[in-house]
């Protein structure tokens, strides 16, 4: 992309390290995300987050695979390889990587999507809960990033993409889980600031509620839930996956090739501020 200067006049031009034609608008402003043919391999490919990344990076031409606790929650996605494997098992998630390596699907992207949580407040969380979340969210995201890191610097670089949470930016309940996701921004951080002399991205997807399955244990114990959910949220809204999907396939793509290090929240405006404050003290005074 072409840095523009401004001449007198107002007019722009091209510096000398732009594109060598501002005209050639293809090749300084690609419209297309560039992954067509690209490895991606996406954990948590089963659950719902997973199955919109695995239809959005298929939809840009991407070469998915997926990994996942079983194969059973993968048989009906599209994928080009299907690895079944406990990310807390540092092993099994490096020969993973080396399998995808061997077929010949080395990553090129990474989408650390895995996660779960049980524990919703401080009093829910004991060692061993704390433990267990911290394995799956934290340590297993590192388990299965590594390998696939130091694959992507031998290869001239790649992209990776966390999926973490609000929850790592601010209290939303969930400490333990809280904790681990913010454990990812620092380790993406890490990674975009060692490993980027290698070619190596690494950002960080940051989403609020998202209407999945996982709320449906809520509804069912609190039908009317929704309607004290949403007025914390400025869009008046949760998101959807999709939403998510489309954030993770832009930080990965080429559109980000500039971008790395960086954390980018997907939550209808839930850490924009507190509309609930401003509505009930501060329009309610």
């Amino acid at each position: 992309m072409p840095l523009l200067l401004v001449v007198p006049g107002g007019a722009l031009r091209p510096s000398d390290r732009a594109c060598s034609e501002i005209a050639a608008d293809d090749d300084c402003f690609p419209l297309s995300f560039g992954l067509d043919g690209r490895a991606v391999l996406i954990t948590g490919a089963g659950g719902g987050i997973g199955r919109a990344l695995v239809a959005a990076f298929a939809a840009a031409g991407a070469r998915v695979s997926g990994a996942d606790r079983s194969a059973d929650l993968m048989t009906d996605l599209a994928l080009e390889h299907r690895l079944s494997f406990d990310l807390t098992d540092a092993a099994a998630a490096r020969d993973a990587v080396a399998a995808l390596e061997k077929a010949g699907a080395a990553p090129d992207v990474l989408i650390s999507n895995a996660g779960f949580t049980r524990g919703e407040t401080l009093g829910d969380v004991d060692a061993d809960v704390f433990a267990s979340e911290l394995a799956t969210n934290l340590t297993g995201a590192f388990h299965i990033a590594a390998p696939a890191i130091e694959s992507m610097a031998r290869r001239g670089g790649g992209a990776v993409v966390f999926i973490s949470s609000v929850n790592a930016l601010a209290h939303y309940g969930n400490p333990a889980y809280s904790a681990a996701k913010a454990g990812l921004v620092a380790y993406a951080r890490a990674v975009a600031v060692e490993r980027g002399v290698a070619g190596v991205r690494a950002n960080v997807v940051c989403p609020g509620s998202v209407r999945t399955a996982a709320w449906d244990h809520r509804l069912e114990k609190a039908p009317d839930l929704l309607d004290r959910v949403l007025p914390h949220y400025p869009l008046g809204r949760m998101v959807v996956p999709e939403e998510v999907a489309k954030a993770a396939l832009f930080l990965a793509s080429d559109l980000a090739s500039g971008i790395t290090g960086t954390v980018l929240p997907v939550d209808a405006g839930l850490t924009a501020g507190n509309l609930r404050f401003v509505r009930d003290v501060i329009q309610g005074a």
